[in-house]
Formats: structure tokens, C-alpha cells, sequence
């Protein structure tokens, strides 16, 4: 019993991390940090663009900078926002570029029916 409960609870680790690297998200994971995400986001509420002090008001992050994290984290917070704010009738769109450590540049849009996220641009 000494032996087999921390023996389940590593396997169980490395179970996990490995699961947690194959997904876009990666928040149960403490695996290192191995992606550098560097996005530009723009949005329109109620047909006005905000600007970068709105912007961060509405979404707790800056229009333009980086995370260390997937590109999944970004996109959740920005969709958690709008989730929030959808109920109060406003509609908004959101485009936001990225790349991963410097790669393809890629574009998501919400809302997320007109998704093209990981969509390569020319």
C-alpha cells in the first residue's frame, strides 16, 4: 500500500500530462511552457471599434501582446468575456491574429460560428 498509491498517483500524472499535451488547452498540465503566443485582437461592440483602453476594461488584456501559454487560453478568455456580455444584447465581433512561436500567422473571429481559427493567412 506504501508503494501503490504514490505508483497510481505518478502514473496518473504523467497520464494526465500526456492527454494535456495533445489538446489546444493545457490547464491541468504543469508540463513547461514551450509556446509563446503573440496576438493582435480588434473589436466591435454595437458597430464601434473599440479602442485599447476599452479594450482592456472589456477583456482584462491589452489588443496587442503575448501569453506563454497556447493560443487556446487567449481565445477562452476573450470568449468567457463575451459569453458574459452577450446577455446584456450587445453584439460584437471580434478578429484576432496570432502565431505561435513565431510560425503561420493564424486568425480567429468570434463569434465563433464564423470561426476560422488556425486558419493560415496569406
Amino acid at each position: 500500500m506504501k508503494v501503490l498509491i504514490p505508483a497510481a498517483l505518478l502514473i496518473f500524472q504523467v497520464c494526465a500530462i500526456c492527454y494535456a499535451r495533445t489538446v489546444p488547452t493545457r490547464y491541468f498540465c504543469w508540463a513547461p511552457f514551450d509556446m509563446q503566443t503573440e496576438y493582435t485582437a480588434k473589436a466591435m461592440v454595437n458597430g464601434h471599434e473599440l479602442t485599447p483602453a476599452e479594450f482592456r476594461t472589456r477583456y482584462r488584456r491589452p489588443m496587442k501582446g503575448g501569453d506563454n501559454r497556447s493560443p487556446q487560453h487567449v481565445i477562452d478568455m476573450l470568449a468567457q468575456a463575451e459569453a458574459k456580455h452577450e446577455k446584456s444584447g450587445d453584439k460584437t465581433t471580434i478578429d484576432m491574429k496570432y502565431h505561435v512561436n513565431g510560425g503561420v500567422l493564424r486568425q480567429w473571429h468570434w463569434p465563433e460560428s464564423q470561426s476560422q481559427s488556425s486558419q493560415p493567412q496569406s
